[in-house]
């Protein structure tokens, strides 16, 4: 496979999978908050904020288990 052939490719990746993508951005949102925030928080903002983490973390995995197989 030529380097264009797998750019196109990893474009066409990008595209097929946004609602991938959106959970992915979810989540970085959220890592960089509680990054921002952790010293600043107390222990129930902390928790609550580390809750909705593995929330977003766990519909990542649903949402790139479902199938989401390269074609061969």
């Amino acid at each position: 496979m030529s380097d264009d052939q797998k750019t196109q490719q990893s474009v066409d990746d990008r595209r097929s999978q946004l609602g991938l993508r959106a959970l992915i951005d979810e989540m970085l949102q959220q890592v960089r908050e509680l990054n921002r925030h952790a010293a600043t928080w107390d222990p129930d903002e902390r928790a609550k904020a580390e809750q909705q983490l593995e929330m977003i973390m766990a519909r990542v995995r649903d949402e790139a288990s479902r199938g989401h197989t390269k074609p061969q």
